[in-house]
């Protein structure tokens, strides 16, 4: 689950990351407010979606005046804002973020990120600050260090101190770098953090370490810990087909092919977009309908497929250990009739001849497969079929 800027700095502020004062604003009047009680004399307006690269998109104007900061909401609110992230089709902005603006001297950048293949916590940071981190590796590549966390001790002090130094801060800048990057190191593993990216963090010209830009993502499985972290989700940011597969208990990530895949366990999911792609064909969705693959389920599991209109064809690959394949077979024909695209159904497993059996005698044109790579088949043969139109 990703989060806001604004909602990333105020969990960061909490463990001792330095942050600029702001505010949140849903029009233009409340961005007023919160500047003239940030006061000062100079302030930014962002806009708040979960994507990166929001100022070269024009989703953070520097503003002097309370007529420049309310301009300044009112052009960002109800539009969308297209950025290198978001795809063509953009993200609408809902809420923007008033804060005062730092003058800075130096930008750096900081991130952690939890590494799967070593199964550490593995911190990043630059000197390259203010670009993103795969232009700085290809820019600059000498300039990242990298620390890998040892997670019976934690990241030490020590090691904080290394990185600060390594980015060429002096001795006073240091011991706030060091706050800064401690900070964020518990934020992340008590929060069950699994993406914390800070960029830029910010030499001030009073020479001041502020996390200028904030993002940060959860894991999905551990929300249930943090119930004020579950608090910040903000559904209009999410995938609409993503939003409802959560409440039906469904697995589910948008992809852009045509072959709409409906399987049981995450391995076998995997195993055969692979074997779509090995036959020639782009998987449309992951869709893991888990264990309990009842009759309604499956149904639920089509309707969100088909909500994708590039779906030209369905695949039912279902292999039923504690799901018995007559149950799933009930739902794959209850769901399949006024199915106006292709569906191609393969079942192994538990029940596999009475389930096999509901499919044939269904009357139904549903075209039926025993191995995976048959099924991957015959699914990329109907989609390029010139009837596999809606």
């Amino acid at each position: 689950m990703d989060i806001h800027e604004y909602q990333a700095k105020e969990l960061l502020a909490r463990f001792g990351v330095p942050v600029p004062r702001g505010g949140v604003a849903y029009n233009p009047d409340q961005a007023v407010y919160v500047a003239t009680e940030l006061g000062g004399w100079h302030w930014a307006v962002k806009a708040q979606i979960h994507s990166g690269a929001r100022g070269k998109a024009g989703g953070v104007r520097l503003c002097r005046t309370y007529h420049e900061v309310a301009d300044a909401a009112k052009a960002m609110l109800g539009s969308t804002l297209v950025t290198e992230q978001t795809g063509p089709r953009g993200k609408v902005v809902h809420r923007v973020y008033v804060e005062t603006a730092e003058p800075f001297v130096r930008e750096i950048y900081l991130g952690f990120v939890l590494d799967r293949k070593i199964e550490r916590i593995r911190v990043i940071a630059s000197a390259q600050g203010g670009m993103e981190i795969e232009e700085i590796a290809d820019a600059r590549p000498e300039s990242i260090l990298q620390v890998e966390v040892e997670p019976a001790v934690g990241l030490q002090p020590f090691q904080a101190r290394e990185l600060a130094f390594g980015l060429g801060l002096d001795i006073k800048q240091v011991s706030q770098a060091v706050t800064a990057i401690m900070g964020c190191y518990r934020a992340f593993r008590d929060l069950d953090a699994t993406m914390i990216e800070i960029n830029p963090l910010v030499v001030t010209k009073d020479q001041r370490i502020v996390a200028l830009d904030a993002k940060m993502s959860f894991d999905d499985n551990a929300l249930f810990r943090h119930p004020p972290v579950t608090e910040m989700r903000d559904p209009a940011e999410e995938d609409p087909r993503e939003a409802r597969a959560i409440e039906h208990g469904l697995n589910y990530v948008g992809l852009t092919g045509d072959i709409g895949c409906i399987i049981n366990g995450a391995g076998l999911a995997m195993a055969t977009m692979d074997m779509i792609k090995y036959a020639g064909g782009e998987p449309a969705n992951f869709l893991d309908v888990g264990g309990g693959a009842s009759p309604e389920r499956v149904k639920q599991a089509f309707d969100l497929v088909l909500s994708d209109a590039d779906v030209k064809v369905v695949l039912v690959n279902i292999f039923a250990g504690i799901n018995r394949c007559d149950w799933v077979a009930q739902g794959v024909v209850q769901a399949a009739r006024g199915l106006r695209v292709p569906l191609v159904v393969r079942l192994a497993g538990t029940n596999v001849d009475e389930g096999m059996r509901i499919v044939r005698e269904s009357g139904l044109p549903i075209v039926t497969a025993d191995s995976l790579a048959e099924a991957a088949q015959k699914a990329v043969a109907a989609a390029r079929a010139p009837a596999a139109t809606h």
